[in-house]
């Protein structure tokens, strides 16, 4: 391969960034290369294959890889336990990841319900046993009609119900960039026409079938929602129907064996008045380094974004955990957990991170595996897409964890 000093010297380019020159040669040339690519207005991935060379051949300036404390780094092989033949229906299955965590745990899966037919592709290519069904929860008597088909119009079905209503209507993430005054601060959880009332077509269907035990996934901002009148009415409506439920469960997925600052509320309840038993937290929490210690060679959904060299300058300036403010992404710090991957809009993808030790952003591929989905799980469509994907998923190990402790606890 040839060296980037043998295929091209700028060095009497005009500096456009304000970056000083430097004692590391291989810096200078890559602050040149840039530059020439600026000036000249040529394609920066064009010229990197003139030179032989990838995004993953660039640096950052502080280039300095700390050692890690700790090489861990946990899959669903490390939280899978025995068949247990309980069957679930699974709602807002999204691209499976809190489904992939309850199979970990042993449960037998009669159903997944998606409305997004992309998501459903997802599922039926690397589930092909698995029952899915395209429909939306929101047409109560066809929903009432497919579930009836597969597991029996029962009065009371002696299996899990699980489901995370799309959350962007409670989520803080998704409208902190607006100012709550403003008319563009969406944050109006049930006021919202198309997701506001999903929880409560969800718990009719619970109300409907009386499963053993159910479990409810949104963000911790549903709890705060219209100073928590509709929680409590949620829970009310439950209680009604002989339901006993466990407080409000925060979790953070750092603490159970994913390596992301990740908040989730999950609220469980059963109808054989037990006691529920959260998962254990473990002592410490895991950083993100060992991610980008596994090997990159075949996997699936690792294509990375072709930055323009403006942008490629201006993320090599960036310390561990430091910020681009124009670009709104974050360099990890590899000794701490990644920051929460964030899935986007219903309209296009999430906003993933910077790679610790490569100015640029993440693949799908690695969100994935800080999501802690399994290398060999393929996400369909674009690449836009698959990151809302990986991004809207329960990490599949944490849902493995609560698909235990809901065994243990009522079965």
């Amino acid at each position: 391969m040839r060296t980037m000093q043998e295929a091209i010297s700028f060095q009497q380019q005009s500096i456009l960034f304000d970056i000083p020159r430097f004692h590391d040669k291989k810096i200078e040339r890559q602050i040149d290369l840039l530059n020439h690519c600026i000036s000249n207005n040529v394609s920066l991935p064009l010229e990197l294959k003139k030179l032989e060379m990838t995004y993953d051949d660039l640096i950052y300036i502080n280039h300095f890889k700390p050692p890690l404390h700790d090489h861990r780094y946990y899959d669903l092989t490390d939280f899978t336990e025995n068949p247990n033949s309980i069957p679930v229906v699974s709602f807002f299955s999204g691209a499976g990841g809190l489904d992939l965590g309850l199979q970990a745990a042993g449960f037998r899966h009669a159903l997944l319900i998606e409305k997004v037919t992309l998501f459903c592709d997802t599922l039926k290519l690397n589930r092909p046993n698995w029952q899915v069904e395209c429909g939306d929860v929101s047409n109560t008597e066809e929903m009432v009609e497919i579930i009836s088909s597969h597991i029996g119009n029962l009065n009371k079905f002696d299996g899990v119900f699980v489901g995370g209503p799309p959350c962007q209507s409670f989520s803080i993430a998704a409208n902190q960039r607006f100012n709550k005054d403003g008319e563009n601060f969406k944050r109006n959880g049930f006021a919202n026409e198309i997701n506001g009332n999903l929880l409560f077509e969800y718990i009719a269907l619970i109300k409907h079938f009386m499963p053993r035990a159910f479990l409810i996934e949104n963000v911790p901002g549903l709890i705060d929602l219209d100073n928590g009148e509709q929680l409590e009415k949620a829970y009310r409506e439950l209680e009604l129907f002989g339901y006993t439920i466990h407080q409000p469960l925060i979790l953070k997925a750092d603490s159970y064996f994913v390596p992301q600052q990740r908040t989730r509320l999950f609220i469980i309840g059963n109808r054989v008045n037990k006691e529920f038993n959260p998962p254990k937290p473990a002592h410490q929490s895991l950083s993100v380094g060992p991610v980008f210690e596994k090997s990159m060679n075949g996997v699936k959904n690792h294509i990375t974004r072709e930055h323009s060299a403006k942008s490629i300058l201006r993320y090599m300036k960036l310390d561990y955990g430091n910020r681009d403010k124009l670009g709104r992404v974050d360099r990890l710090d590899p000794l701490l957990p990644s920051k929460t991957v964030i899935a986007g809009g219903s309209a296009g993808g999430g906003r993933s991170h910077l790679h610790p030790y490569v100015p640029r952003t993440l693949s799908v591929r690695e969100c994935a595996r800080i999501q802690t989905f399994p290398d060999d799980y393929i996400f369909q469509g674009s690449v836009a897409r698959q990151f809302t994907q990986v991004g809207n998923a329960v990490p599949p190990v944490l849902g493995s964890q609560l698909g235990t402790a809901i065994f243990r606890s009522f079965f």
